[in-house]
């Protein structure tokens, strides 16, 4: 096990009714906030007046910036940054899914940085951020508890990463999932998923506790995630999967050993190149190629979560064991709805792979697991034509 620091200082507030708390939450950080969500769902559901209202219970007044899209823009960053500037706000709350709450991180590293992309683009430091709170409206993303920011811009789709944006308080209640439709929660599962993947498999070795509590997050996930296609208005299920989507991606799960990240890499350059792919979709067309692609760099690993987490009996033939482990994983994504081929999102021979995998990879590699250069991701993408 490599030595790690591990910081999680995000208020975790969970079960019905919590979001009617929101106004007393952050009322201690800031009493002028900017209000940022996206579509109009919020207020459809009744979640946007239970905000208003416990805001001006609490004497909280704000500034509103709705509209906010999937695969998030740098465009809607900016127009949130001329909010917090005008008016003069303290705090960004965010009332949405990952791609709200990225959005809202974005404009609170405004105060801490001139060029907020050049953080994103070029590594530059953050020195500060405003506070950031959440109401998590589709469990997938893992952003209402984690220090990581995605962002597209000029056809990129960068990350970021700083403790100074992790929110520092998240309200979760499961009540508001159950009308989702059951391709967000497809999605959503995929993508929560995918988080432990990227920490799960690992050349780091003597990782036996973190190993074993990310192979019960996964089983918990897809169990529940079942559930959900069956009966989406089911709580305990939302509650299940919706918590273990916050473990998912706070963190703890990558204590103690190297990470990869090359799956999110590839992916963001699918939904770069479309907008119209989501994030959980092209993880899940690309994380058992991937798996195929790697997994003789480590074949224990692999062996470990066939059995541990996939439920294939153990065998000699550790070769045999493995595939079917990737096998029916492939085959839980598909019992989902999701695509199991870069074509079903219409992707074809013509599509600009090559040019999509040196952007990925770029001088250098994308992961660790395996470290994939151009040529590795590219092979990878056309596997999965």
């Amino acid at each position: 096990m490599d030595n790690f620091s591990f910081q999680m200082s995000t208020k975790y507030v969970f079960g019905k009714d919590s979001q009617k708390k929101i106004g007393e939450l952050v009322k201690p950080y800031a009493d002028r906030v900017l209000l940022v969500y996206g579509g109009g769902s919020i207020k459809r559901n009744g979640l946007y007046d239970d905000v208003v209202a416990s805001l001006a219970a609490n004497g909280v007044s704000f500034v509103e910036l709705s509209g906010v899209q999937a695969n998030p823009r740098y465009e809607t960053v900016l127009d949130g940054i001329e909010l917090v500037r005008k008016e003069d706000l303290k705090l960004v709350l965010a009332v949405g899914g990952g791609s709200v709450i990225d959005t809202s991180k974005a404009i609170a590293m405004s105060v801490g940085a001139d060029d907020v992309w050049e953080c994103f683009s070029a590594g530059k430091k953050l020195s500060r951020a405003l506070p950031v709170a959440t109401i998590l409206t589709i469990p997938a993303a893992g952003s209402e508890v984690s220090p990581d920011a995605v962002i597209s811009y000029k056809g990129r789709k960068l990350g970021f990463s700083s403790q100074k944006i992790r929110p520092v308080v998240s309200v979760v209640n499961p009540d508001i999932f159950i009308t989702l439709p059951k391709n967000q929660i497809a999605n959503g599962v995929c993508d929560m998923m995918s988080h432990i993947f990227e920490r799960y498999f690992t050349q780091t070795q003597h990782t036996d506790l973190i190993d074993s509590l990310a192979e019960s997050t996964l089983k918990t996930i897809m169990r529940n995630a079942l559930l959900l296609m069956q009966n989406p208005a089911d709580y305990q299920a939302w509650s299940e999967v919706s918590l273990g989507g916050s473990f998912a991606h706070n963190g703890f799960l990558g204590c103690g050993r190297m990470q990869d990240w090359g799956c999110h890499a590839m992916e963001h350059e699918l939904s770069a190149q479309d907008e119209k792919v989501a994030h959980g979709a092209g993880l899940a067309v690309l994380t058992p190629a991937w798996m195929r692609y790697v997994y003789k760099e480590n074949p224990k690993m692999f062996y470990q979560f066939a059995v541990n987490v996939m439920d294939i009996k153990a065998d000699r033939d550790e070769e045999k064991v493995i595939l079917a482990g990737i096998a029916k994983l492939a085959c839980f994504f598909q019992s989902l709805g999701q695509p199991s081929s870069l074509r079903e999102l219409g992707f074809t021979e013509n599509s600009p792979l090559e040019e999509m995998a040196k952007k990925c990879s770029g001088e250098g590699f994308v992961g660790n697991f395996k470290p994939l250069y151009w040529k590795d991701v590219l092979n990878i993408y056309k596997a999965c034509l």
